[in-house]
């Protein structure tokens, strides 16, 4: 948990810091150090969907079984 936190808040800084320095305004970097994880958590979890079907896809696993026959 202390992970997931401490990311987090660097996520948060990191946000507000390029937001402000683009625009000078920290009610703007605020606003979006708050805005843009909350879509980003959004879009982490519609993209962990599609990989699981892309991982229980039959053609994926012909994809690794080719690849491990490579290696």
């Amino acid at each position: 948990m202390t992970k997931t936190i401490t990311f987090a808040i660097l996520h948060f800084s990191v946000a507000f810091t390029v937001t402000y320095l683009l625009t000078g305004s920290a009610v703007i970097g605020g606003a979006i150090a708050l805005i843009e994880p909350a879509v980003n958590t959004i879009v982490f979890y519609f993209h962990e969907k599609v990989w699981q079907r892309v991982e229980r896809s039959p053609s994926h696993s012909d994809s690794e079984a080719s690849l491990e026959a490579i290696a």
